[in-house]
């Protein structure tokens, strides 16, 4: 009976011995093509880890992007209607003898209003406030009465505006200051 028909039978001593003589003279050729093959699955699997991190690396810095550009376009579209928002508040000042057409006017004003604010524009409240320089623009200073603190905004010609908490416009203001004497 030759060896590779042993195998059915009972295993005895000598076979044994001979065993690790058969192992080493195994083929090292299959074994370094498996080895070969196990680290090119790991470098492949370590370069799919770095695409997949990449792309949500790339995914999020075009979310940020895209965010960024729509946050301009509104605030350069929402400067731009400034002065829209301007003269609603005039012609609101402006007495007429048609009380409905002022209404309308309101209500018109009220909607634009609310709209803006919706996306984010913010009134800088200036009367009464101490001046400060980085939202207040001095068109002019009047010397002030005994009962109003110094450097404090007594009037507002234009309304100021931040835009999600920046400066979008100044606001043009009257500062009282005390002379000195």
């Amino acid at each position: 009976m030759t060896e590779a028909n042993h195998t059915t039978s009972p295993v005895d001593d000598s076979a044994r011995a001979e065993a690790p003589e058969i192992v080493q003279n195994v083929d090292p050729a299959p074994a370094a093509a498996l080895d070969k093959l196990i680290q090119e699955k790991s470098e492949l699997q370590d370069l799919l880890q770095r695409r997949q991190a990449e792309f949500e690396n790339f995914r999020r810095r075009v979310t940020r992007e895209k965010a960024e550009i729509s946050e301009h376009v509104t605030q350069a579209a929402l400067e731009s209607l400034l002065g829209t928002l301007d003269d609603f508040e005039r012609a609101l000042k402006v007495e007429t003898p048609d009380k409905d057409y002022a209404k309308g006017m309101e209500l018109i004003y009220g909607r634009l209003y609310d709209q803006l604010k919706k996306l984010g524009l913010e009134p800088i409240e200036s009367v009464g406030k101490p001046f400060d320089p980085h939202v207040h623009h001095a068109v002019e200073k009047v010397p002030a009465a005994e009962d109003v603190a110094d450097d404090t905004v007594i009037d507002e010609f234009v309304r100021g505006y931040n835009f999600k908490g920046r400066l979008l416009r100044p606001a043009m203001v009257k500062v009282a200051v005390h002379t000195q004497a």
